[in-house]
């Protein structure tokens, strides 16, 4: 081989060389961005229909974390057997803090005793990030009825045995909430799921439906134009929201007592920094006076913020709780 042929190879060699450490660089350096959380968007998932109270706080909390992250947090709806298809979606999703779910006490309480074949085990499969709020339902009517209190629902209730009531989803705290009341007052009634509560509102303000439990402010504006009638909150005590409307217990259904909330999961297995993370910057969120306001004037919620353990410690006791009223009540989902 002459001279100018092993100098023309040696020169390709150097350059494959180079070139493999380029490209072994360049890997590093794009494992190193991957490494550092979080380098994309953050998808909340929300496993209940647009525009709910679900949906509205992990728009308003997401909105804030977004801006302390420096990444967009994308709000994704997937409906469906009262959030089960959404937590079950977020169970499989990989465990790298890209993916978040928006739970509820029918998600990671109710779930878990009503559904016989759960695709999804909400203490195993999930890592608990924050406890957001506590929420108080209210029972409301068809305005349109001859009903104008609650003793007057149950004495309509008794005279038309079946009586059927809304709900936001078969096994949401609505739903029990109306099969509790049924067998309080020992009256059989049918329930009519529906996949999120605007549209089982519209459909009792409508007069399809008689009557639903759900949230003071989802039905605040059928209630102002007068094509619901708020009977009773579900809460221990009355709503500041809502000061003239009495208690279930003061309407005469003694012993009813029922409150939601809502809380912020990662799939098991999300790094440990990253749930601290997520947990400081939600808490952080709801300290934010905008945020607050929201939550408390609009969405009628009590603001909690607690810390990872604490929600763990919280879903300790609610699981067992409602697994008793789910027995209590008969209540089945399939």
């Amino acid at each position: 081989m002459n001279h100018n042929k092993r100098g023309a190879l040696r020169r390709v060699a150097a350059i494959g060389m180079l070139g493999a450490a380029g490209a072994l660089f360049l890997f590093g350096t794009g494992a190193q961005a991957e490494d550092k959380w979080p380098s994309r968007p953050i998808t909340w998932v929300v496993p209940f229909a647009a525009g709910g109270s679900t949906d509205i706080v992990a728009r308003t909390i997401g909105q804030e974390v977004s801006k302390a992250l420096g990444q967009p947090v994308v709000v994704e709806n997937r409906p469906g057997a009262a959030g089960a298809v959404g937590a079950g979606y977020v169970a499989r999703a990989k465990a790298d803090g890209y993916t978040l779910f928006g739970g509820t006490i029918s998600t990671h309480a109710i779930n878990a005793s009503l559904y016989k074949n759960l695709s999804y085990d909400p203490v195993r499969d999930f890592e608990p990030v924050c406890l957001i709020a506590y929420v108080p339902n209210v029972l409301m009517v068809d305005a349109k009825l001859p009903i104008n209190n609650v003793k007057e629902l149950i004495a309509y209730a008794k005279s038309h045995p079946g009586l059927s009531f809304a709900s936001s989803g078969a096994g949401t705290s609505t739903h029990l909430a109306g099969e509790l009341f049924a067998d309080m007052i020992k009256v059989p009634m049918t329930h009519v799921p529906y996949k999120g509560s605007p549209q089982a509102i519209q459909d009792v303000a409508a007069g399809l439906v008689p009557f639903l439990f759900d949230q003071l402010t989802a039905g605040d504006a059928m209630i102002k134009a007068g094509k619901l009638r708020a009977l009773a909150v579900t809460s221990p005590k009355r709503s500041a929201l809502a000061p003239n409307v009495p208690t279930m217990a003061e309407a005469g259904v003694p012993g009813f007592e029922m409150v939601s909330w809502q809380a912020l999961y990662a799939p098991h297995g999300t790094p440990k920094d990253v749930v601290q993370r997520l947990n400081a910057e939600v808490v952080r969120a709801l300290k934010q006076p905008a945020v607050q306001q929201r939550m408390t004037q609009q969405l009628g919620m009590e603001v909690v913020g607690s810390s990872p353990a604490e929600l763990a410690a919280f879903m300790g006791k609610e699981i067992p709780r409602w697994a008793e009223l789910v027995k209590k009540s008969g209540a089945t989902a399939n």
